[in-house]
This record gives C-alpha cells, structure tokens and sequence, in this order.
C-alpha cells in the first residue's frame, strides 16, 4: 500500500478553486461528462501526491477520468473529500474514492442545480429584471452580489469538505469500507432511477387480430413498467462489453437502430 507524507496546503486549495471555477466545465463530452474536467481541476495534487510518472498515478488517473457528472456549485466538495483520503490512504483508497464519487455526485446534483441553477437565480434574477424596468439601476448589482456570494460559497466549501475528509479517515477508518459499500449502492440506485426517467421509449406497434387491436405497450407494461428502457441499459451493456467496442460507436449502433425502428413505426417516444 503507497502512502504520501504530502499534506495539502492553502496554495493547492487555491489552485484547485481556481480550476474548478474557470476549466471544470471544458471538458465535458457526452461519453465521460465532466470526467476529464475532474482530473484535470486534481491532476497537480494527485502528482505530488503520488509523484510524477509512477505506476499508481497513472492507476489513479484511469480512475478519476471515468463518468462523472454533479453540480458545479457542489462538486469540490466531493473533491476535498476525495483528496483528504487519497492523502490519507494513497492509491489503496481507488475503491473507496470510486464509490464515494458515484454514491455522492447523483444527490449532490439535484440538490445544486434546484437551488443554485433555479431557486437563487429565479428570485435575484426577478427582482433584479423589476429594478431594472423601473428604471433603478440597483438591480444589476443586487445580481452581481448575489453571483460573488456564490463563487464564494464554492471557494469555501473545498477546504471545509478537505477538513470533513480528514476527519472521516481518521476517526472513522473502520468504517470506510461500510462508506464505499453505501456509496456504491446509493449509485447503483441512481442509474436504476435515471434509466426509468430518462430512457423514454414506448412499443408503438399494435397488431390487430379481427376487430380487436393489442396494445403491445400495455401489455409489457403489465409484465414489467419501465422493460423496454432497462432492456436497452441491459443491451448497451452487453453491447460495451465487447471487443473494440467503445462508447462513442454504441451510442451511434443505438442512434441507427433507434431512427430504424421509429421509421418502421416499431418504437416511439
């Protein structure tokens, strides 16, 4: 197991702020979402951490570019966590990183995005658009404030979730494989509720037997709610396993079937 004796210091926080809030969002693509913007936002601390070009960054870098997505106003608190016990533990921590990352990101983005994306600019955004009409050019600055009050909630929380992470893996080492088991599990719950909310297709093919018309869809769905989109999760991940397969050419494979499909009046939304 490799441990670092290097501790994290205001400069790294300041670093990885800096990142989070400039570059985090630079990298988002469809296959990984913010996956590479993660490693980037770390990849200075992770090196001193593990020193450069050896086997456990390179290990700890596949690890850290793998899917993620939460909310930008939350997610350098899955990092101070993150780097708290990766400083802690070193590369023998992958694991428990790795769930606490896919148990955390699900509720911290509905959380982030409800109040920071909507709540907080619905109301400053109101009320500084009605200052403005009325001709009071107060309004622009009530929005100005209350966008630096944000930033500065995500400068702060990083340490604090650093200080919190610290705490976590040293009064409560015997507990951390109980965190990854819940974590992990807690992701598990969130594919499960996304793949039903999210992967909307329907059976709108209906064979007609005399005068009688079968509905296919209620029929499935009699055996099952939500089969169709948990056999398509199911057959993309058959589908991943395979030799040369990656993630962009089974996006495109489920593009192709799916227009197919619809045109014959198979399938639909």
């Amino acid at each position: 197991m490799t441990k670092s004796n290097y501790k994290l210091t205001k400069e790294d926080f300041t670093q990885i702020n800096r990142r989070s809030l400039l570059t985090f969002q630079l990298g988002w693509n469809y296959e990984r979402m913010q996956g590479s913007g993660y490693l980037y936002t770390i990849l200075p601390q992770l090196r001193k951490i593990y020193g450069d070009d050896t086997p456990e960054l390179k290990e700890i870098m596949k690890t850290h570019t793998q899917f993620f997505n939460t909310s930008n106003f939350f997610n350098t608190i899955i990092t101070g966590i993150d780097l708290a016990i990766e400083e802690k533990e070193g590369i023998a921590s992958k694991e428990t990183v790795s769930g606490m990352k896919a148990g955390l990101m699900g509720p911290f983005a509905a959380i982030g995005d409800s109040i920071f994306a909507a709540l907080i600019p619905t109301i400053f955004g109101a009320l500084a658009a009605n200052m403005a009409i009325n001709g009071n050019p107060a309004g622009i600055f009530i929005w100005i404030v209350a966008q630096i009050a944000v930033m500065v909630f995500r400068w702060k929380q990083l340490q604090f979730a650093y200080k919190e992470g610290i705490s976590l893996v040293t009064t409560m080492q015997s507990r951390l494989t109980a965190l990854t088991d819940a974590a992990t599990l807690l992701g598990v719950f969130m594919v499960g509720a996304l793949v039903a909310t999210m992967v909307n297709v329907k059976v709108s093919w209906a064979p007609s037997i005399g005068d009688v018309t079968m509905n296919m869809q209620n029929n499935i769905d009699m055996i099952l709610p939500k089969l169709l989109p948990a056999a398509i999760v199911g057959g993309v991940y058959w589908l991943l396993g395979k030799k040369n397969m990656t993630s962009t050419r089974a996006i495109f494979i489920v593009l192709i079937i799916c227009v197919v499909l619809s045109a014959l009046g198979v399938i639909s939304k």
